[in-house]
């Protein structure tokens, strides 16, 4: 299981209201979210971006310094990101609800300070899940993050874990 993809950084403490701001959290629909994600974020917003959801490319990687996804216990917020064609995303830490929310709905996520502190915006990056390997295309470096364990790949690799037992329950009807 790989990523690759450009490169889309921010700072830290992003919350889930920066995410998905909360005034669209009437829809569960992932489209919908897509559409609005990041959309709040004052870093794009102080630098005249267009919205992330315009910017973003399929296969992208978010890159974030410390403790992303803070706030509420929404799962709108991971949601969000995968519907906007995020493969992975990446920081120096990340709330621990975040995190767990995120492998639920099948979205990679991995902590590597070391790689947030030397990738850039706009660089591109390849991440082999399986080795934890985090490889700066653009620059040649290289970082290591922990690699998921067999459970958690299996949860990604199904879309979430709704998906892994759907399949699970399907296998043992057989």
């Amino acid at each position: 299981m790989n990523a690759n993809g450009k490169v889309f950084k921010y700072g830290a403490d992003i919350d889930t209201d920066v995410i998905i701001p909360a005034r669209y959290l009437n829809t569960s629909v992932p489209a919908e979210l897509a559409k609005h994600c990041m959309e709040d974020s004052k870093q794009d917003i102080n630098a005249g971006l267009a919205p992330f959801s315009q910017r973003v490319t399929p296969g992208a990687i978010l890159v974030a310094d410390k403790n992303f996804g803070c706030g509420s216990s929404r799962e709108h917020a991971p949601i969000a990101i995968k519907a906007c064609g995020v493969s992975c995303v990446i920081a120096k830490t990340f709330a621990r609800i975040f995190y767990r929310n995120s492998i639920n709905i099948g979205l990679p996520i991995l902590e590597c300070p070391e790689a947030v502190d030397n990738i850039k915006d706009g660089d591109t990056v390849s991440v082999n899940f399986d080795t934890g390997v985090i490889k700066n295309e653009t620059t040649g470096k290289e970082f290591q993050a922990q690699p998921f364990p067999p459970f958690m790949q299996e949860i990604i690799q199904c879309g979430g874990l709704i998906n892994k037992i759907n399949k699970k329950f399907d296998e043992e009807k057989k």
